[in-house]
């Protein structure tokens, strides 16, 4: 333990008024038939996961309030989820309405002379500490805190001073990585534009001016179907690569230019250069089936519950239509598909789809600004991994005293 440091159990940061951690009412002390339209807030697992305390509008009356006060919140308490995302963490602020916290947050109420919160908020989000708090976590699969759990945790407590740069640094790294996100979030929303108006011809690119030409995609693609692959027959060192169709959701964007998975049999469909994959299965819902990718290899195997769509003729870019269907017929997919609790898209009712086209050479240069536009994407999202990364070396340092911060 550094000079200066020593550790506390997370349940004797608290006061005599505020014990430091304190669990939610009763699920019985809190029905829904309680809420109002307005009045004291209701703080949930929504408010934290979202890391806004203004969202929501649940509500309970001032006697009710009165009744549950001992579960209330002020400024610079700390909230903490309990069940399933379990770790997730936000601090009220000043602005913040009065209110509780339900039955699946715990609130945290520290000695302000003792710990400063937002310290206390970087060590709770810290990798290792999650990890502490995931594997005491009960309840099997969602997982489950309880406040008798978090009394207990040790956190170690430097001086003050020393607890508010520590703060200020990381806050400084949060700022640059909010900065990045939001820079990614302004671009993927340009691209969303942009595609919607070249995809469409709303807006043309410069010396392209001829008309577009509407097919049924069964006009202009040869229609075949991915086949099963059992879990006995994939590996990680097999002779063929090969795709299954959870991976169109979890992997691949719209052009996928490497398969990573292999598997050693012989049984699913080979891929040429320029199949159009879609999706024909889901758990979820029936826009996710439009995630249209276009294949930049052959021979790769195609596993089951995956429609592929074949060019017939060289007039297309399959990296276009792609696009196209991906972020054009996104809704018209989605209404074709089949089911309630597993969501089937049968090739067949694809066929009639009629996708417009401009010529072999507009879409290629619309392709070309696409792609652009992913890599201006991708290497942002390469910056933010970095910044991630450093601000998570940083904290390892700093949250345990092997790196001190001057305070002087």
């Amino acid at each position: 333990m550094p000079d200066g440091w020593n550790y506390h159990k997370l349940g004797e940061l608290g006061t005599e008024k505020y014990p430091a951690v304190k669990a939610g009412p009763f699920g019985s002390s809190l029905k829904k038939e309680f809420y109002t339209r307005d009045g004291f807030k209701i703080y949930g697992q929504e408010q934290v996961i979202s890391g806004d305390p203004h969202y929501g509008n649940y509500f309970i009356n001032e006697e009710k309030f009165e009744e549950l006060k001992s579960c209330a919140v002020k400024p610079g308490d700390i909230l903490i989820s309990l069940v399933g995302t379990i770790g997730r963490i936000l601090i009220i602020p000043e602005n913040a309405k009065p209110g509780i916290i339900n039955p699946r947050l715990l609130r945290i109420s520290v000695a302000k002379d003792k710990v400063y919160e937002l310290f206390l908020k970087y060590y709770l989000e810290d990798s290792r500490t999650k990890h502490k708090l995931l594997s005491w976590a009960q309840g099997g699969t969602m997982g489950v805190l309880n406040a008798e759990m978090l009394k207990a945790l040790p956190v170690p407590i430097p001086p003050l001073s020393e607890q508010k740069k520590i703060a200020r640094i990381l806050s400084t790294w949060d700022k640059a990585i909010e900065t990045v996100e939001k820079l990614i979030e302004n671009s993927q929303a340009q691209k969303k534009a942009l595609m919607q108006q070249l995809l469409t011809g709303k807006r043309r690119l410069p010396g392209f001016d001829d008309g577009w030409l509407t097919y049924k995609l069964s006009e202009i693609f040869h229609f075949k179907k991915g086949k099963g692959l059992s879990k006995g027959e994939i590996n990680s060192d097999g002779k063929y690569k090969c795709i299954l169709y959870g991976e169109l959701y979890t992997k691949y964007a719209e052009i996928i230019h490497t398969v990573a998975s292999r598997t050693n049999s012989n049984n699913a469909l080979n891929s040429a250069v320029g199949d159009v994959l879609i999706p024909c299965s889901t758990t979820t819902s029936g826009i996710d089936l439009a995630n249209t990718t276009c294949l930049q290899e052959s021979n790769v195997l195609l596993g089951g519950d995956i429609t592929v769509l074949r060019p017939k003729n060289q007039n297309i870019d399959p990296e276009f239509v792609a696009y196209l269907l991906t972020h054009v017929k996104k809704h018209e997919i989605a209404r074709l598909a089949q089911g309630i609790t597993i969501i089937h898209l049968y090739g067949r009712d694809l066929k009639n789809i009629a996708i417009t086209l401009p010529g072999i050479i507009e879409q290629k240069e619309i392709v070309k600004v696409m792609k652009n536009s992913d890599k201006e994407i991708d290497l942002m999202n390469v910056q933010l991994n970095h910044l991630q990364d450093e601000k998570k070396a940083l904290m390892q340092q700093l949250l345990t005293g092997k790196r001190r911060v001057q305070t002087n």
